[in-house]
């Protein structure tokens, strides 16, 4: 099973879909799973059982899927995506200047500490400047990691240079946290407080609001935030 396999699942569904198939990443993953099984069990990873094996797949092609789907929309407003691992593995002399740049427009500084990248996956920016614009992290559910997010909205909002970034998270959000606006689920109250808000992939039912919406809106949000900054200039 690998990445190009998962793209397959996924196209398959946009011809079924069309523009929902985003609704039914859940369905590809669990499909996925059991492609992932059978290749594993021709071949088991040593001290591992499929179910760390399929965990540490997962969580490391949601994030390509995510951006594979968002890529070319994004270019079509003039901006640029990258995966945050790039940023945070290259050593800075062997990233192109544009990706020095933005490598440093995203820095966060610690003091004597030094300069740190925030942990997000997936990082949008203006080619031109070099600006960030916003930053994505992306989990099957939110659980721990919607309380990462929330914290580095925090920091990038505590320095002029990042201040504007926005802070978003993607989500299949298989044990239903942002479903009910309320009573909110801690994971809810993170997003609608300490975040820029959350997409979600699913074809359930959920409560909107100005933090929480279907993936289907990120693009159009993404779009009114290009053109009001655009307009500001």
């Amino acid at each position: 099973m690998t990445f190009r396999d998962l793209i397959q699942l996924y196209e398959r569904k946009k011809k079924q879909y069309g523009k929902e198939a985003f609704k039914y990443i859940s369905q590809i993953l669990r499909e996925a799973k059991e492609l992932h099984k059978r290749d594993w069990l021709k071949k088991p990873t040593p001290n591992k059982d499929h179910e760390q094996s399929w965990r540490a797949f997962k969580g490391k092609n949601l994030e390509k899927l995510i951006m594979y789907i968002i890529k070319e929309e994004v270019e079509n407003l003039g901006l640029k995506i990258v995966e945050g691992n790039t940023l945070e593995r290259t050593n800075s002399k062997n990233l192109s200047e544009e990706l020095n740049k933005v490598k440093r427009n995203l820095l966060i500084d610690y003091g004597e500490f030094g300069a740190h990248l925030p942990d997000v996956d997936i990082i949008i920016y203006d080619p031109q400047t070099c600006e960030v614009i916003a930053v994505i992290s992306s989990k099957v559910t939110l659980r721990e990691r919607i309380a990462q997010t929330g914290y580095w909205k925090i920091k990038l909002s505590q320095d002029k240079v990042t201040e504007h970034i926005k802070v978003f998270f993607i989500t299949p959000d298989e044990d239903k946290t942002l479903s009910i606006k309320n009573p909110a689920k801690k994971g809810r109250a993170i997003v609608e407080v300490d975040t820029d808000g959350s997409y979600v992939m699913s074809e359930e039912e959920i409560e909107e609001s100005d933090k929480v919406k279907k993936f289907d809106r990120f693009i159009i949000d993404l779009k009114n935030l290009i053109y009001a900054k655009r307009n500001k200039k």
